[in-house]
């Protein structure tokens, strides 16, 4: 199977335990994290993409990624969206020009919003199996304006298109890569129909196989298959005792700094499933197996991808090969220092874990002759 690591660039310096300060947009941390990613993108154990994310408050997503392709040359974009607040002919284009700026580094994530309150900061007032609904017709506009030979027209409950154009085109052929985001049942509809990646939060084994299932039987239904990525925030360091007094340092400064998180204090439980799931893990003890650490997520919300896998590189490299076997072919991983941390995983976690699936397949092809 093949294996994809991607990481997160941010337009400034803010994580669980860095409080945001200055302006929203740092270029030259901006620079730098886009620069950390690429250092090892043409190398053998570096990342493939970066993920621009999106919040209600923050800067445009595809202008971010358009700055930091100028600034590097290989790595890839995976630029998070919502449907519903732009025409999606336009959004479209707007891909389009990513990957045709990017020289075909472009990838779509969907994420259709999981929480009433942070849609409505932007004029969405749709409840949430509606939002499936509206994204479900919203892709498939995407994905006719991608592949189209002609003027397209679209009739639907959410959107009239009448012949738009597809001539800005993909570097990508057919089109750009759709990865997927959501957890309720409504989601993993739409993710059957339209993910050629689909994106879980950092679960235990048993919930990324009951997941696993659910979507592979849902892309059945369309005589699709899907991929799946796995979201973690690893916590290393030379000895397994230091990585857990690390995890565990973290954890207090997460608690002291509670409500200066970049998505805000936790004031409720979430709406989406998909932190849902995180919070079933947590419920099961800090370490719930293997490497697995939630007590992050308990004490965050889990509000955002905050389960760890703690260990040595060697040790967290061994926990995503598990995973692996499962079928997860992608790790969307970022760190609590982002900077810091993403060039030490291009310098040891990636590389130790490329050449562990390596070796397991060439073990497997041998055993199969």
């Amino acid at each position: 199977m093949t294996l994809e690591f991607i990481g997160m660039i941010q337009p400034r310096q803010q994580s669980e335990i860095l409080p945001a300060s200055g302006p929203s947009i740092d270029l030259g941390y901006l620079r730098a994290g886009a620069q950390a990613h690429e250092a090892y993108a043409d190398a053998d154990g570096g990342f493939d993409r970066m993920l621009v994310g999106w919040y209600s408050n923050g800067p445009d997503g595809l202008q971010i990624a358009n700055y930091a392709a100028a600034h590097t040359k290989h790595v890839g974009f995976l630029v998070a969206h919502r449907p519903g607040f732009q025409a999606p002919t336009n959004a479209a284009r707007s891909f389009a020009t990513l990957d045709q700026l990017s020289g075909g580094r472009a990838a779509i994530h969907v994420i259709s919003g999981g929480d009433d309150v942070d849609q409505r900061r932007d004029g969405d007032h749709l409840g949430k199996d509606e939002r499936y609904a509206r994204t479900d017709e919203y892709v498939d506009v995407l994905k006719q304006v991608w592949t189209g030979t002609g003027p397209v027209t679209h009739k639907g409950r959410y959107y009239q298109i009448e012949g738009a154009s597809p001539d800005v085109r993909t570097v990508q052929q057919p089109r750009i890569p759709i990865y997927f985001g959501g957890a309720s049942d409504a989601a993993i509809v739409v993710a059957g129909k339209h993910a050629d990646v689909y994106a879980l939060w950092g679960e235990t084994h048993a919930q990324v196989r009951e997941i696993i299932a659910r979507v592979r039987a849902s892309a059945a239904q369309h005589g699709r298959t899907v991929r799946f990525s796995l979201s973690f925030r690893p916590i290393l360091a030379e000895t397994e005792e230091a990585a857990w007094k690390k995890a565990e340092h973290i954890l207090a400064e997460v608690k002291r700094l509670k409500g200066q998180a970049p998505l805000g204090p936790v004031t409720n439980a979430p709406q989406n499933a998909g932190s849902q799931r995180l919070l079933a893990a947590a419920a099961q003890g800090d370490r719930p197996e293997g490497r697995l650490y939630t007590a992050i997520a308990a004490a965050t919300g889990a509000r955002g991808n905050t389960t760890a896998l703690v260990g040595t590189p060697e040790q967290v490299a061994e926990a995503f090969l598990e995973y692996h076997a499962l079928g997860v072919t992608t790790f969307l991983i970022r760190g609590f220092d982002p900077l810091e941390d993403a060039l030490e995983y291009g310098r040891s976690l990636l590389p130790i874990t490329r050449r562990l699936v390596a070796e397991r397949s060439a073990g497997a092809a041998i055993a199969a002759e």
